[in-house]
């Protein structure tokens, strides 16, 4: 089929008339109007639609023929040829920059892009690390888990919508340990607790809801909400955690749709909600009709003794939508967590989660089916423990020792995180550089409360012991230079 031509070069343009053509024939083959193999109208024809000459044309069509987009061939005149790759070689690139800055999603702020590049840097110590340290994952125990399941390769296609039924029934029966009553149909597997979090921003709150949040907090430092316009308004805390206040009067003037909060060793704070809190919280949610999503992923990594029970334990009405993980407390690889909800909420997150990745890594599902459910995960978690029980207690001797006159801290009582108060201001942002260029990566306050010039989010399940006792000496001597 020869291609119809509604178009005439601009006579009174300053570029010559055959180029004109040749970026026309050009444009046409580029976007796929004139095909490959298609046949170009004869000279006469187009020197007759263009308005031009024929010899116009026929330097026209040289100089394409030079560049090798289209070939004369015998008994079928000039065609289109097949060599894509010329005209993308004779094109000007896209303007991806452009692209970059027109994408929907937010950024991460500047420091968690540096803090994300700079955690793989060997030379670093990092002390500010949210993971345990990889001498903390249970290399062994993989393998044998790994040994055991070498014959279940049928089960390595996609699974259904929630997830392996094993997994869930495994995930089901762990969860009545912590006083969750949480049958498998009501649970979804999703890779990590992150992705729940995408998952319901996307599949059960409008734009634009006002979400309430502990402040700090871990959410601050994720566009998560943020890309689907969500409104974050903090709420103030205390010692024994969100204030009730606070949360009936917020949740009132900002018409919230959400209370998000990590009760049990807070990202970034470490604190622990107290019990008498957790019915308080729970009082004013029922109250005031607001839904608890509940993040529990460092609810297990207690250290002294067992904290109180979950919220999804204490409610009895449905009001709490659960999330867990064994990306804190057995290995972040794995990327396995779920989501404990009524079972339409399940369903609809379910169906999302098919429209995004079409279900988590079958092969995970089958190791953490098998953690869960053989008594290993209660023994590493032991072992974790232990290891967590003395790196906090370097982490504080060594604040002790230096940072006694430069800070106020909490002990913490599990979890992984310090959260140290510098008792005098200093610019965050300068002692985040000047610490990198002495090879210490750290978390400052301000990525989870933008207005935050007093406070470092310390991690001891990182760093070793050596480590980290030469990082917060180094440190401590960089703060002093500054105050």
């Amino acid at each position: 089929m020869v291609p119809t031509i509604d178009w005439k070069p601009d006579r009174a343009s300053d570029v010559p008339i055959y180029a004109q053509i040749v970026a026309y024939i050009r444009e046409k083959i580029a976007t796929g109007d004139w095909p490959v193999k298609s046949r170009l109208p004869t000279q006469r024809a187009l020197a007759e639609a263009f308005g031009v000459n024929r010899s116009t044309v026929v330097t026209a069509l040289d100089e394409l023929k030079a560049e090798g987009l289209i070939e004369a061939v015998v008994g079928s005149g000039t065609v289109v040829s097949n060599n894509t790759w010329s005209l993308l070689a004779s094109a000007p690139p896209p303007d991806w920059l452009s692209y970059v800055q027109a994408g929907e999603h937010p950024p991460n702020q500047p420091t968690i892009q540096a803090i994300n590049r700079h955690e793989y840097d060997p030379q670093i110590i990092r002390l500010g690390t949210g993971e345990l340290s990889p001498d903390l994952l249970p290399s062994a125990g993989m393998a044998e888990i790994m040994g055991r399941l070498g014959g279940q390769n049928a089960q390595l296609g996609y699974t259904e919508p929630k997830g392996l039924k094993s997994l869930r029934q495994a995930i089901s029966a762990h969860l009545r340990t912590r006083g969750i009553d949480a049958p498998p149909s009501s649970i979804l597997v999703v890779s990590g607790a992150l992705q729940a979090l995408q998952l319901i921003s996307l599949g059960i709150l409008r734009q634009g809801s006002a979400i309430l949040l502990e402040r700090p907090s871990y959410l601050y430092s994720l566009p998560v909400f943020q890309s689907s316009r969500m409104r974050l308004t903090g709420v103030p805390l205390d010692e024994e955690g969100i204030r009730p206040d606070a949360l009936a009067r917020l949740k009132q003037a900002h018409h919230a749709a959400l209370l998000y909060t990590i009760p049990s060793f807070h990202n970034p704070t470490g604190s622990l909600m107290s019990e008498r809190r957790r019915q308080q919280v729970l009082a004013v949610c029922e109250r005031e009709r607001l839904p608890i999503l509940e993040d529990d992923v460092y609810g297990e990594l207690w250290l002294d003794e067992p904290g109180p029970p979950p919220l999804k334990a204490l409610d009895p009405n449905g009001l709490v939508l659960y999330v867990g993980s064994l990306s804190k407390s057995l290995s972040p690889g794995l990327r396995i967590g779920w989501v404990v909800g009524p079972e339409p909420v399940v369903e609809r997150l379910a169906d999302v989660k098919m429209q995004t990745d079409y279900g988590a890594s079958a092969l995970s599902q089958l190791v953490a089916a098998e953690w869960l459910s053989s008594g290993l995960y209660q023994r590493h978690l032991q072992t974790v423990r232990e290891a967590l029980r003395a790196r906090r207690a370097c982490a504080c001797e060594s604040l002790r020792r230096w940072f006694a006159d430069l800070a106020e801290w909490r002990y913490p009582q599990g979890g992984f995180y310090i959260w140290l108060r510098l008792r005098r201001a200093v610019s965050m942002r300068t002692l985040f550089s000047r610490a990198l260029a002495e090879g210490i990566l750290l978390n400052p306050g301000y990525i989870y409360d933008g207005t935050d010039d007093c406070h470092l989010r310390l991690s001891y399940a990182y760093a070793d012991e050596q480590q980290m006792e030469r990082a917060l000496h180094r440190l401590s001597r960089l703060i002093r230079e500054m105050m």
